[in-house]
């Protein structure tokens, strides 16, 4: 009993225990270059990996485009992470063009930045606080699964007492 006991407080200690991101180089879209943790600076990212085959990820785009614009008095970030390879570069700078997308990008043709945040599938999301602790990590994309993201960033917000205009989930 004694042993079973230790081994289920073990067990959740390694669940409860939060991710500290990797502070690394990153290449925007625009061909400069920068650190990730640049991002944390005013408060807590949302980083989203994609790419322009990838369906749900574009569905997923236009809600974190209008989070990023919504909570950026509040210091909120969206950094959307291309995996598409060097040749399809030029179709990442025109999608995101044509969407007038005002969040982040950055390119990781070599999916290395992807690994090492150990996103596995497209697109994955990973919500970061300003020290680069995760808060939330999901892969894929349902309809609805926008609302989920929208709950971590005011629980956040909440967490910490911060002020922020209510989002209307009537405007995704």
């Amino acid at each position: 009993m004694f042993k079973k006991t230790i081994y289920i407080y073990l067990f959740l200690s390694v669940i409860n225990a939060q991710e500290k991101i990797p502070d690394m180089p990153i290449k925007l879209l625009d061909g400069s270059n920068t650190r990730l943790y640049e991002f944390l600076k005013d408060g807590p990212v949302i980083i989203d990996f994609w790419a322009t085959w990838c369906a749900p990820c574009k569905k997923l785009m236009k809600h974190l485009n209008k989070f990023h614009t919504h909570f950026s008095d509040n210091g909120l970030k969206v950094l959307a992470i291309s995996t598409d390879t060097p040749r399809s570069m030029g179709k990442v700078k025109s999608y995101i063009r044509s969407k007038n997308y005002e969040f982040f990008v950055a390119v990781d043709p070599n999916q290395q930045v992807m690994k090492k945040l150990k996103a596995e599938l497209m697109p994955t999301t990973i919500i970061v606080d300003r020290e680069g602790m995760v808060l939330y990590r999901h892969q894929g994309y349902y309809p609805g699964d926008e609302n989920k993201i929208l709950k971590q960033i005011t629980d956040y917000y909440n967490a910490l007492d911060i002020d922020y205009k209510p989002y209307q989930t009537t405007t995704l």
